[in-house]
């Protein structure tokens, strides 16, 4: 939609600039012609915002009084030639509004911009060679209008200048890549600059201004691929009477050149999130993926994983595949699953445990920064669970497995008030040493009450249990550690086979989490 106020973050969204600059040639009715023949145009592209752009100089204190009427300098010359009244300019700008154009003006004195000003124009444009004129600049900030400043030619620092200059005072601005070179050859137009400027100011729109050959309609596809998104050319007609310089886009090629740019936006895509994909995309997906077939047979109630299931290709419409067996997601059969047979959703109760997962090792985190134990940066860590994961706070504990041969080390974490239910090993002998907090251990009958640097030996056979009024660490030091070696005496528990969640967590990563 065209020729209305937009909200300020829409304001610059593909936004295409036509630059008039003196194309009309001094001539009225020609500017108009230039107008109206790009209106046709533009006709079609509703994806596209469209503004026509002005340059004001007032010439009688832009040019020395003793340069005003030299030939000697091509500018002066140029600009001498195709000067237009302010009725007339306006007359213009009016044009371009009617048409349904957004409308800017290059001010170029501060003359200029109190005529911009009255003539009432959506934004108002600072040139390349004005960017740092600050004398300019702080007669522009004082008006109500958005700003667009193109950057040829400007260091860095001066950038940076500008921009804070403008975000001080709360203005609302773009800036356009820019090379200064008329036109523009190819290995000059620099367009790595739009991701330089993209990534140095992510919080300002980053445009395009365009001085190449007018029949090159590449550079506008590596632009909007870069993430531009306000572009501007210079356009006008050929006649008998006016000829055009070799920068200025004819109708024809402006409309070639939107061709190109609406090709390259469809191209792109969306921005800024993640696309869904298409149909055919997760159908062509989906045939390629591992379906889950049961290695054995599961038996109802048993937890589906990668203990008891097996992945292979053709997979069926309901399977569950490779893809959502995450270490967070469980999976409890519904039904007897023979072996061999696909495991089906409708044949599974599922629950996603990755924001339950992370709740409790965020608790186990705080425990650690408080005991100040050095940890492995690598934490292979099971989170025991013995009467389910929601009851973790009230029965469990967190299990740091660190070497395993002859000998084997666990670190232990108990959080405050959590309980380890009886149980006892017939291969493995233990001693805990207590690095941090207070834990009540009892062995057979005996209890006793530890605190840091206490060990305690557990021999084999001898049923214990452990628990901590305020929160625990402790070494495990054993002999090799063996699967199916921990008996425990609650029925409940030795039903649940699905008591332990394994994680891996790096440390440096856990301690930089809030």
């Amino acid at each position: 939609m065209r020729g209305v106020v937009m909200l300020k973050q829409e304001l610059f969204d593909n936004l295409f600039i036509f630059e008039m600059a003196n194309n009309h040639m001094g001539d009225v009715e020609h500017g108009k012609r230039i107008i109206r023949e790009i209106n046709e145009v533009c006709r079609g592209f509703s994806k596209f915002r469209f503004a026509f752009k002005f340059q004001y100089r007032a010439l009688d204190a832009f040019i020395h009084p003793a340069y005003k009427n030299s030939n000697e300098f091509k500018y002066i010359k140029r600009f001498s030639e195709t000067n237009l009244t302010p009725e007339q300019r306006k007359t213009l700008k009016e044009e371009a509004q009617n048409m349904g154009f957004l409308t800017i003006c290059t001010a170029f004195d501060e003359s200029s911009v109190d005529l911009v000003e009255e003539h009432q124009y959506d934004i108002i444009k600072i040139a390349s060679c004005s960017f740092t004129d600050w004398p300019l600049l702080e007669r522009v900030v004082k008006t109500d209008m958005p700003i667009i400043a193109s950057t040829a030619g400007v260091s860095l620092d001066d950038i940076d200048k500008v921009i804070l200059f403008f975000e001080n005072r709360n203005k609302t601005f773009c800036i356009l890549h820019c090379v200064a070179e008329y036109p523009t050859k190819k290995e000059n137009l620099q367009l790595n600059q739009i991701d330089l400027l993209r990534s140095r100011y992510p919080h300002i729109p980053i445009g395009y201004s365009t001085h190449e050959s007018p029949d090159n309609f590449d550079s506008i596809k590596i632009a909007i691929g870069k993430g531009a998104n306000v572009f501007e050319k210079h356009v006008a007609i050929p006649t008998e009477k006016y000829s055009i310089n070799s920068y200025s886009a004819t109708p024809e090629q402006i409309r070639k050149w939107l061709e190109a740019a609406e090709e390259a936006l469809a191209m792109c895509g969306i921005s800024g999130q993640r696309y869904a994909g298409t149909e055919k995309e997760r159908h062509d997906l989906r045939g390629l993926q591992r379906g889950v077939f049961a290695k054995r047979e599961i038996k109802k109630g048993e937890r589906v994983d990668s203990t008891n299931t097996f992945y292979a290709i053709p997979n069926f419409d309901g399977q569950l595949i490779a893809n959502q067996m995450s270490k967070y997601y469980e999976y409890i059969a519904q039904k007897d699953i023979k072996a061999n047979e696909p495991v089906f959703e409708a044949d599974v109760s599922f629950r996603n445990l990755r924001d339950r997962i992370f709740e409790i090792v965020t608790k186990i985190k705080d425990l650690m920064i408080k005991s100040r134990v050095p940890m492995p940066n690598k934490l292979e860590m099971e989170i025991s669970h013995h009467y389910g994961i929601d009851r973790f706070e009230e029965w469990g504990a967190a299990i740091i497995n660190c070497i395993n041969r002859e000998y084997c080390k666990k670190l232990i974490i108990l959080l405050p008030e959590q309980k380890h239910p009886v149980h006892h090993h017939k291969k493995k002998e233990e001693a805990f040493h207590i690095l941090f907090g207070d834990m009540k251990i009892t062995l057979n009958d005996e209890e006793k009450f530890c605190s840091a640097g206490d060990i305690v030996v557990v021999e084999r056979g001898v049923k214990h249990s452990f628990s901590s009024k305020g929160g625990v660490i402790f070494e495990e030091i054993s002999t090799t550690h063996y699967p199916n070696d921990s008996f425990y005496d609650d029925e409940a528990v030795i039903r649940n086979p699905n008591r332990k969640t394994p994680i891996i967590v790096w440390t440096d990563w856990l301690l930089k989490q809030s």
